[in-house]
């Protein structure tokens, strides 16, 4: 897992560590040491710490005037015995709403596993973003069916387009224009 770095072909459009109006503003990124791990297995040093155990994440890109971002995640999303939608909502999702942010795409490719509990902070993420929406693209077909099994799909949006979308060939705002149409049409 060490490999496997946070998608890097937008560092010329956005960087977290040099946004004032980031969690992760001025983050210095040790490059000699794995300073992050999952269980056993080390991770590259630039994935994001939120205050989850065994979930990480990076924050690819934020537009404040349309009111979206994309976040990266790597690990064990595990709501059963870390809440970590919990501390996501405290330590970013919070954050990011007041800042504007109302639309958020989550890739979770890198996700291996995910552990439900009850769906309040969902529910309460989905609440505050009064005319936004969450989408999730790219996760692996048995994290979905959990996220299915435990109603999450209510809060947030998975499946059909979204399951294997070529998000790496596009820029950020053609993949928000995607991902906006196509909930858009689903929606109505």
């Amino acid at each position: 897992m060490h490999d496997l770095e946070p998608f890097f072909n937008w560092r010329d459009d956005y960087i977290a560590a040099e946004d004032e109006r980031s969690p992760f503003f001025s983050i210095v990124y040790n490059e000699f040491e794995f300073d992050k791990k999952v269980y056993n297995y080390l991770l590259h040093p630039q994935w994001d710490d939120f205050g989850s155990n065994t979930l990480y994440l990076k924050v690819l890109f934020v537009d404040y005037e349309l009111g979206y971002t994309v976040i990266e995640f790597i690990g064990e999303w595990n709501d059963a015995i870390d809440n970590d939608v919990m501390t996501l909502k405290r330590e970013l999702i919070d954050l990011m709403i007041g800042e504007g942010v109302n639309k958020f795409i989550l890739v979770g490719e890198n996700i291996l596993n995910y552990h439900a509990s009850d769906d309040s902070y969902y529910e309460e993420w989905f609440n505050d973003i009064q005319d936004g929406w969450i989408a999730a693209i790219n996760f692996r077909p048995h994290v979905v069916n959990e996220f299915v099994e435990n109603q999450i799909d209510y809060f947030i949006n998975f499946g059909d387009y979204l399951e294997s979308f070529p998000w790496r060939t596009l820029k950020p705002k053609q993949l928000f224009h995607h991902i906006q149409e196509h909930l858009t049409k689903r929606l109505h």
